[in-house]
């Protein structure tokens, strides 16, 4: 396939409908079958009919105009699972948190005797403005309130992080969108990493399933340096139907893959609207995420080692379509 283009695949046929078995003797009352149970007979041979899952292949897109079981609809909301980052540790993080005003702060503690500095001085400054009550604990009482290690001495208590719709991010007229999603990302080190890559090269906005992929822990936020106040994000039930339903919406879907067959310094389409999507260490992109990529690209290396941590690979990624928009 040229590169840029996007594959069309003829939806397949639904199976015609037949007529009820008969019911056996050893079917249950009603005609019902129990769970797991075969139709027909429960001899060697009886046949099992269960429903087919999805239908698309490698890259492949429903044709414009037929809609499939779950493309070209919403990503479902899933049960509900808030973002978190209710509890913001480390100096940057907090004042990140109190300059970008974008969520209620309740208080902020800060451990006494800390040795005089510029950001302390700040977090200050900036809970005065915002009317936010400063409470001086031992260092003790802090560190048994802390979720991480080395909390620099601070942390603060907020209302959870705002969730964006998901179709918001991608109609964004203001900017061009260029969106991050993450595949199985659990490691709360690198999605906060990733958060601060993705502030510093211009992402519009990143986009975290409910399930599979870590959410705003103290550990991400501390990491982040204060991005998740920065970077718009939004949760989605299945990353595969969020993906489908990027494409309806025009925004190219490109998977970062090892074994791309596009490298990534020739991306044709880094100047589109655009979602880059990352996968987890070792595992990479699952199945169900490569078919619905249009695009999967792989970082060039030129070490024998065949791979990159996944916060170093989706920092260079961002950055360099940042550097072609």
């Amino acid at each position: 396939m040229a590169a840029g283009e996007r594959r069309l695949h003829r939806r397949p046929r639904r199976a015609t409908r037949s007529t009820a078995p008969r019911a056996h003797a050893g079917a249950p009352r009603g005609g019902r079958r129990r769970a797991g149970e075969c139709e027909g007979d429960h001899r060697r041979g009886a046949r099992c009919h269960r429903p087919r899952r999805g239908g698309g292949l490698l890259g492949g897109r429903a044709r414009r105009g037929v809609r499939s079981d779950r493309q070209g609809r919403p990503p479902r909301p899933g049960p509900k699972r808030a973002l978190g980052g209710e509890q913001v540790e480390g100096r940057r993080a907090v004042r990140e948190l109190l300059a970008a005003r974008t969520r209620p702060v309740r208080d902020v503690w800060m451990a006494e005797g800390l040795d005089p500095a510029a950001v302390l001085r700040e977090i200050n400054e900036l809970a005065k403005r915002a009317r936010v009550p400063v409470r001086y604990v031992g260092r003790r009482a802090l560190e048994a309130e802390a979720r991480t290690e080395g909390p620099q001495g601070v942390l603060a208590h907020a209302q959870p992080l705002p969730e964006w719709d998901f179709d918001e991010l991608c109609r964004d007229r203001a900017r061009t969108p260029f969106l991050l999603a993450f595949d199985g990302v659990t490691d709360p080190q690198n999605l906060g990493a990733l958060l601060r890559s993705a502030d510093g090269a211009g992402v519009t906005g990143a986009v975290l399933p409910r399930h599979r992929t870590a959410h705003v822990t103290p550990a991400v936020t501390k990491a982040a340096a204060g991005a998740v106040e920065r970077v718009r994000l939004s949760v989605v039930g299945g990353l595969p139907a969020a993906l489908a339903r990027a494409r309806d919406l025009n925004v190219w879907v490109v998977g970062l893959d090892e074994r791309g067959p596009e490298s990534l310094f020739e991306l044709q389409v880094a100047t589109e609207p655009l979602l880059l999507v990352l996968g987890a260490e070792g595992t990479g992109l699952s199945r169900l995420v490569r078919q619905r990529c249009d695009v999967l690209a792989r970082i060039p290396l030129k070490g024998s080692i065949p791979s990159l941590n996944v916060a170093a690979a989706g920092a260079l990624a961002v950055f360099e379509v940042s550097r072609r928009r």
